[in-house]
């Protein structure tokens, strides 16, 4: 199987002012482009070849292949990364189940973006930051470190931020707080909701929906 970049939801140039086209020049059409490509050289002529992404990601992480597990999960969280957002502002959570779970968890909206907020600006050096669905039904906020992602974890992502310096040097240069500010205004909560409802609490780990639902084109 050879995996290919896949398309973005949107073109170069929609998510400006908040992440600029040349970000995304280099964001996508260099780093993540790159995962991928170094990702299908790893696999070739391995067991890894025959296995979808997911599956590659959970069994580099099991045997601890860190070459292939670093490829494999950037490719991925990127993928997932780039629909979080949309060129539409969506301010307001809309799903009311996920507004119970918000409130449950966080109180509010408000203290889930502001616990979510401080949580990224604390993340030393590279790496994300997740809203994910424990398997006991519950949300939490994890910082993982480089390519580190959920799936790995068995949790359900619901969405991410990415923190590496590459996501947000050219817009904003070192101040990563105007950077995460500027994150909510582009949010694609319908996708966040979307993950959320196709997850399944009993099944956390065997959830196939445990993805963008757009996987890297084999």
């Amino acid at each position: 199987m050879t995996f290919e970049l896949p398309s973005l939801p949107y073109s170069m140039d929609a998510l400006q002012p908040y992440i600029s086209q040349r970000t995304l020049e280099f964001h996508y059409g260099k780093h993540h482009k790159n995962y991928v490509s170094k990702l299908n050289e790893l696999i070739r002529d391995t067991p890894y070849e025959k296995m979808e992404l997911d599956e590659i990601i959970r069994e580099s992480a099991h045997m601890s292949d860190e070459d292939i597990f670093n490829n494999a999960a950037q490719a991925w969280n990127h993928d997932f990364y780039w629909h979080c957002f949309t060129p539409k502002a969506q301010h307001d959570v809309k799903d009311s189940s996920f507004i119970n779970l918000i409130n449950k968890n966080y109180g509010s909206v408000d203290n889930l973006k502001i616990q979510f907020t401080n949580s990224a600006k604390k993340l030393f050096g590279s790496g994300w930051t997740w809203l994910v669905l424990n398997s006991d039904g519950s949300l939490s906020i994890q910082n993982m470190k480089n390519a580190d992602t959920p799936l790995a974890h068995d949790q359900v992502p619901l969405l991410t931020c990415d923190v590496w310096e590459h996501a947000y040097y050219l817009d904003y240069q070192n101040e990563r707080p105007k950077y995460l500010t500027n994150f909510w205004e582009i949010v694609d909560w319908h996708f966040v909701e979307d993950n959320l409802n196709k997850s399944s609490f009993s099944k956390v780990g065997t959830n196939k929906n445990q993805s963008t639902g757009k996987e890297l084109s084999s």
